[in-house]
Order: C-alpha cells, then structure tokens, then sequence
C-alpha cells in the first residue's frame, strides 16, 4: 500500500567529474541507507531504505515518497515485464527473510519463504530472466545464529537459488561463491554474474564470478570464471548490465575500515567491465558504502547510484572508451 509523500531534505547538487564525455555525478537527495535502485517505465526510481525498513519512490518530479512501510527490510528490488515489483526481504529485526512480488493491485505475493523448510538467511538481491526465472542470492552479514540451512555435513550455506515459474526454488551455487551479494544477467541471458563479498575476515573474497547458464535456467558451476579481484578492499556490492552491454560494479572503500578491508587501491566507485570482463574505467563516487546501481532515465542511459545515505545520479555516454584505471 502507498504510503502519503514524507519531508525529506533536498541538498544542493554536489558534482563530480566522472568522464569528460559524461555528464556530472548528481546527488538527487539524502534519504537514510539506501539500496537495491529499480526503475519503473513510468519515469518512478523505487530503492529501499534499509535503515528505516521502507522502500521508497523518487517520481519523475524528483520527490521522495515511501512506497512500502514496513517492507520486512527489503534489500534489492527489479521489475518484472508486467510492471510488479520483485523484492528480497532481508533479516535481522524486523526482516521477513523471503522472497515476495507486489501485485498491480498491491497486494503482496510470497513467492518463498524457506528452502525445503528452512528459513533463508537474508535474501540480499535478484535479477529476472526472460523467462520469468527469478534468481536470488542469500548471503548472512552480522549475527550468524539463527542459520538454518546447511550441506550434508553441517556446513552453513550462503547460496544462490532459483525460483521458477512453477514456484519450484533451486539451489544453484552453494560454496562455489563464499558470500553472495549482487546479482545480474548479461543481456543475452547467457552468464549469470555474482559478486562474492566475504568482508568480515581480512582474506576473505573480494571477487566478481562468472557461470554460464543453460537453456532451463540450470547454471552450469564447472564454468565458473573469476572476472576480477579487488584484494584485501572492498569487495563488490550490487551491480547492473548497463544498455551499452557492460557491467556496471559498486565497491571499493575511500577510507580504510580495519582491521578486514583496506583502501589501498581499489576506491568508492562503479567499476564498469566490458562482456569480454575487461576493465574499462571507474566512476569515482565521494562517499563510502557504496551499494548498487541501475539505470533508467528518459532515453535509459542515467545511472542511479545508491550510496551512504544518498540517491546519485549520472548520465552516461553513450560509447565508452577503454580508459581509466584504479590508481596503482
């Protein structure tokens, strides 16, 4: 159910150079900790705001609404074909820990709640498929107790799954990736990509994985490919397939957070790679936390950026030239 239009504070645009054939890095507004950006034909950018437990609307206007509140601590949002919101609730307090789509209507559809009877960890992100095929990652950040599901041995899982058209859910990678966070497709539907971001241990993965993906959905783990490796920094957080087939990253730190991440080399910012997982350049963003991006805008080319306490926005060019790297 939509919620009545809040106060929120609309701060002068802060600009940033990103690329001389871009346009500037806007800040669109200060909200609370932002994530999971999806836009909507319409011209409406919902993200949630993990803070306050509500997800919100940015209109084509640029005012800030709450959509959903409470949203049982949604995280990443997407669109399906139809137009209804996909979402995964997260946990902690006050987090449903499931899987759910808003009708046209607004009602509210759980789509899964539990593998084979037991409740996932935190659903984190999700992307669609052309098919309807809804894929998901669940990783667990923070208290780890109340886990629930494991391997034959016990082991804990943060996995990623796969939920059907049928309703069926499938567990498709469970140790291959160490903590799954983002999520996407390529264009063609082909690879499916996942950010791996173990930060709670100084040797944890930092990495960018790649599968391939089968005619069924089925993702084929032999052909898991490591596309890039941001050390002992911030890992990568959420991304999104931009209109020009390239994948758009969000990680790295401006500022150390010790003693498990560094910012040695890989600084705040979208790190954009070509479908052939080269490193193109990266968009530098003044701010800490940065978590995802999508894009949308009248001609599909802005890129909304959700980044410590703030919605960002930037046009990008159409072509990209292979250019800036992280500074050495």
């Amino acid at each position: 159910m939509k919620n009545p239009v809040f106060s929120v504070l609309f701060l002068t645009a802060v600009l940033v150079p990103a690329h001389a054939q871009d346009a500037e890095l806007r800040l669109e507004g200060r909200v609370a900790f932002t994530e999971g950006p999806a836009w909507h034909p319409s011209g409406n950018l919902y993200f949630t705001d993990i803070e306050n437990n509500r997800i919100m609307r940015r209109d084509p206007s640029g005012k800030f609404h709450v959509y959903r509140t409470p949203s049982g601590k949604a995280n990443g949002l997407v669109f399906d074909t139809e137009g209804r919101l996909h979402a995964c609730e997260g946990g902690g307090e006050g987090g449903n820990r499931r899987i759910t789509r808003t009708e046209l209507d607004g009602t509210i559809s759980v789509l899964s709640a539990n593998y084979q009877g037991n409740k996932y960890n935190s659903p984190n992100d999700l992307v669609l498929d052309r098919s309807g095929r809804i894929y998901f990652t669940d990783p667990r950040y923070g208290d780890r107790d109340d886990m629930q599901i494991t391997d034959a041995e016990g082991k804990e899982i943060e996995g990623v799954y796969r939920i059907d058209p049928d309703g069926s859910v499938h567990l498709v990678i469970t140790h291959e990736v160490e903590r799954p966070n983002g999520i996407a497709l390529s264009k063609d539907g082909t690879f499916l990509y996942v950010c791996d971001n173990m930060n709670d241990t100084p040797t944890g993965n930092r990495k960018l994985w790649q599968f391939e993906v089968g005619a069924n959905g089925s993702i084929n783990l032999e052909s898991q490919k490591q596309l890039f490796d941001w050390g002992t920094d911030r890992g990568p957080d959420g991304m999104t397939v931009g209109p020009d087939g390239n994948l758009y990253v969000t990680a790295g730190f401006n500022f150390p957070s010790p003693p498990n991440q560094t910012a040695d080399r890989y600084k705040a910012g979208v790190y954009v790679f070509s479908p052939e997982a080269e490193l193109l350049r990266t968009i530098p963003v003044p701010i800490d936390m940065i978590t995802n991006c999508t894009f949308g805008g009248e001609n599909g080319n802005t890129l909304f950026i959700t980044a410590g306490h703030k919605l960002w926005s930037l046009e990008i060019a159409p072509s990209i030239p292979k250019a800036i790297r992280p500074t050495q």
